[in-house]
């Protein structure tokens, strides 16, 4: 059981805020397939910004499963506080505070990643957070600013003395972003130097990698980010091959093309038109390199998935999307009977 203020949750999966990617469509997939917290989107703090179209749909919480999680981003004590307020009064009911994002434009404002740089200020707008809220605060960090400056040990200490809920930790530093393997090491330390639930992340993309992770770290639980896109199903794989020890019986296509349809139908009724035909595209190009087609696809390349995809990116109107989807799938159960994805647990 891993616990977060008054909330237990059902597994220890959780999802990582992704901008652009873990919007309300895609969040509620993955609690479907076993994710037991699915945090919002990152919102900045600067609470002038709030009417914008986009921060007002990451910051919409209808029909959200509980707990819902809202992830704030900003430098400034007082600023974190208010916005912290404010979401708990709009129905948030767990703050997360991000200090991991390596992007240059959360940087220049000194937010995300490169606070670990200042432990000072992290006390402080950990404090102010905490004070202004009674939900649980959590906590997102980096193992370090660079290679050479890996405290993540020490802020996680911090965060603990403070009154943080729960941390997730990438392993990797702000100066690393995205780049090569992520390392466990510090992962490790941070769980043995701290009693908080410790989530690990980075490089998590299969069943057996987050077995091997969570044996390696200790860790509680893991967080998964870049590996769920296009493969919202991986929490079902990994639920079920922690549970059981083996791999799930592979998902038919009729199976996977039903969630993806879904999905697409579900991002048009919540972006409308224009922007749902453009996030739809997103989506689709992931979940089309998620499913293998075989030798066949090279025989007719019109059929291969990078075609399809270049297809469906031609399309202007969500009807005609949710139609070419039937062309889709029919093209790829010609090239492939049958793809190698597991079967959701029952």
């Amino acid at each position: 059981m891993i616990n977060i203020g008054v909330f237990t949750l059902e597994s220890g999966l959780v999802l990582a805020p992704m901008a652009g990617i873990t919007d309300q469509p895609f969040r509620t997939l993955c609690r479907q397939f076993g994710a037991s917290l699915t945090p919002s989107e990152m919102i900045s703090s600067n609470i002038q910004l709030w009417n914008r179209e986009k921060c007002r749909l990451r910051r919409c919480h209808a029909g959200k499963a509980e707990p819902r999680v809202v992830q704030i981003a900003g430098a400034d004590p007082l600023m974190m506080a208010e916005a912290a307020r404010l979401n708990v009064e709009q129905g948030a009911q767990i703050i997360d505070i991000n200090m991991g994002c390596p992007a240059k434009k959360v940087l220049k404002r000194s937010a995300g990643s490169a606070l670990l740089r200042y432990p000072a200020l992290v006390r402080e707008i950990l404090d102010s957070v905490i004070a202004a809220v009674d939900v649980p605060v959590t906590l997102k960090i980096r193992t370090g600013w660079d290679p050479e400056n890996r405290n993540g040990v020490d802020i996680a200490r911090l965060a603990q003395d403070c009154g943080i809920s729960s941390l997730a930790v990438h392993g990797r530093t702000r100066a690393c972003g995205f780049k090569g393997e992520a390392e466990y090491d510090t992962i490790a330390r941070i769980k043995q130097a701290i009693s908080i639930p410790v989530f690990a992340n980075g490089n998590i993309t299969s069943p057996e990698k987050a077995k091997a992770v969570l044996d390696y770290t200790g860790a509680d639980g893991v967080m998964i980010g870049r590996g769920a896109q296009g493969r919202p199903w991986l929490f079902a794989e990994i639920r079920h091959f922690l549970e059981h020890g083996k791999p799930m019986p592979e998902l038919p296509l009729g199976k996977i093309s039903t969630v993806i349809t879904s999905h697409i139908k579900a991002i048009h009724a919540f972006y409308g038109q224009d922007k749902g035909v453009f996030f739809a595209r997103k989506h689709m190009a992931w979940y089309l390199n998620n499913i293998p087609v075989g030798d066949s696809g090279v025989e007719n390349p019109d059929s291969h998935p990078r075609q399809l995809r270049q297809q469906f990116n031609t399309l202007q109107e969500c009807n005609a999307q949710v139609e070419f989807l039937d062309y889709i799938f029919e093209t790829l159960k010609t090239l492939n009977n049958k793809t190698p994805v597991k079967e959701l647990a029952a």
